[in-house]
């Protein structure tokens, strides 16, 4: 497997694994700090913060291409593969025109924080850092949906079953 292959493959859940564990790590020792030496900081609040809202935003990458975002499916068991995989089309088709919206209104945010030099109030880190986590999380969802949709047209036009991920429950 090539390293291509392997970022694709891994990509989200190696950065969702780095966001995690630093969200839990700063986490336990401001409370650890909180609770035995009565003393807090800022910045720890701060990068919990920013880490689950890149957490949030690579999970929803994560999401698409596993096709593991919420969705009522019932009426899906009824469709025959080609409608099936129609619907996917459909619907990964919506949701890419949504995440253009939101990539250019996102994308707009972050320029203006650049614009007017914002930082933020305990790590006193550019604005910009943080706010990019939405224009890169939609960026990411694009890719994925391209991927997904590449998928979806070779299983319509080869008559396989569409590729519905994996199901959480039963």
């Amino acid at each position: 497997m090539s390293l291509l292959q392997r970022i694709d493959k891994n990509a989200e859940r190696w950065l969702l694994l780095v966001f995690y564990v630093m969200l839990v790590v700063t986490m336990a020792i401001e409370v650890l700090r909180r609770e035995i030496f009565s003393y807090s900081s800022i910045w720890g609040e701060e990068i919990v913060r920013y880490s689950f809202i890149y957490l949030a935003w690579i999970g929803a990458s994560a999401a698409v291409k596993e096709r593991a975002h919420i969705r009522i499916d019932v009426v899906l068991h009824y469709l025959g593969p080609k409608l099936k995989a129609l619907v996917y089309i459909f619907g990964d088709l919506v949701m890419f025109g949504v995440a253009i919206v939101a990539l250019y209104w996102s994308f707009e945010t972050v320029l203006v924080s650049a614009k007017f030099g914002s930082v933020t109030d305990g790590l006193r880190v550019s604005k910009v850092w943080f706010l990019s986590a939405v224009p890169i999380g939609f960026g990411l969802m694009m890719f994925r949906l391209i991927q997904s949709l590449l998928r979806d047209w070779k299983s319509l036009r080869d008559g396989k079953p569409v590729y519905e991920g994996d199901k959480l429950f039963d």
